[in-house]
């Protein structure tokens, strides 16, 4: 397997081009002061602890796939992930009708250990297959 620094720069390019545009989508919702969301209470809040788990959850599993065969890739991931939830919390704050929240934090880190988990359950099943 190459190392990511003997990669040609359009297989680099085909890794990182997807956690960058991705990372892009969430800054840009992130900057929205107001999101489409359901009215009722209980259902708003299950449609947002639902989008911040998906939302983190593939961008854990495009960081995954942009760091493959990497030591402790898993690690390095979740804290990428967790890294860029904390900034984006950090970034809320300064959008008007937007608010830091932890619990979407908590729900942001939960999204990332489900897309490592979903990331390592579809490359092993892929390497059983071989």
């Amino acid at each position: 397997m190459r190392t990511h620094s003997r990669l040609p720069w359009r297989a680099w390019l085909s890794l990182w081009l997807p956690v960058v545009a991705w990372l892009g989508l969430i800054f840009f919702l992130s900057s929205r002061p107001d999101l489409p969301h359901p009215e009722s209470g209980w259902l708003d809040n299950l449609f947002g602890m639902g989008a911040h788990t998906l939302e983190y959850g593939v961008l854990a599993a495009l960081l995954s796939r942009a760091l493959a065969g990497r030591m402790r890739g898993g690690l390095l991931v979740f804290v990428l992930a967790f890294l860029y939830a904390l900034s984006d919390e950090f970034h809320q704050s300064f959008v008007p009708g937007r608010t830091p929240d932890p619990l979407d934090l908590l729900f942001d880190s939960l999204g990332s250990l489900l897309g490592l988990a979903a990331w390592g359950w579809i490359t092993r099943r892929r390497a059983s297959r071989r």
